[in-house]
């Protein structure tokens, strides 16, 4: 895990791989919950059987489920300590590059792209995490998020 002290130390790791996190496992449950709080059930999705016969040969996640977890991923990856808080300030490109089949581990490598020190003793992360699936060689997705840290 990447420990940042303050926002020296932040700067100072532009442009360097900050790690990666564990593997987590999109599983069928995990997939149904995010189709309920989203409302999103579309059969690629959530019906086994109609997707078994399907053009992935079984369910897939959704995107935007691989996309929320994101934080899952960076919590694993770095830590900001000395921040009193930081806030999700969104996403710059997001591309969802594979599918992921259910039962896929997934984990997040990031790369801090940009700090940029805002007022009142803030600065701006850009961070590019590369979403891998276990065994692929592409990934499922790649996305470029903003958060910003308040000390």
């Amino acid at each position: 895990m990447k420990i940042f002290r303050g926002i020296d130390d932040i700067t100072a790791a532009v442009g360097g791989v900050l790690g990666a996190s564990e593997w987590i496992t999109v599983d069928q449950e995990r997939i149904d919950g995010f189709a309920e709080s989203t409302g999103d059930h579309q059969w690629i999705h959530v019906d086994p059987e109609r997707a078994a016969r399907g053009p992935y040969g079984g369910t897939i996640a959704h995107g935007y489920l691989t996309l929320s977890l994101l934080p899952a991923f960076l919590t694993r990856i770095y830590r900001v300590e000395g921040a009193r808080m930081a806030v999700n300030y969104g996403l710059n490109r997001v591309r969802f590059v594979s599918p992921v089949p259910v039962g896929s581990r997934l984990r997040g490598t990031a790369e801090l792209l940009e700090a940029k020190p805002l007022p009142d003793n803030a600065i701006a992360m850009t961070l590019r995490t590369t979403v891998e699936i276990d065994g692929a060689e592409r990934p499922a997705c790649v996305a470029e998020s903003v958060s910003r840290q308040y000390f």
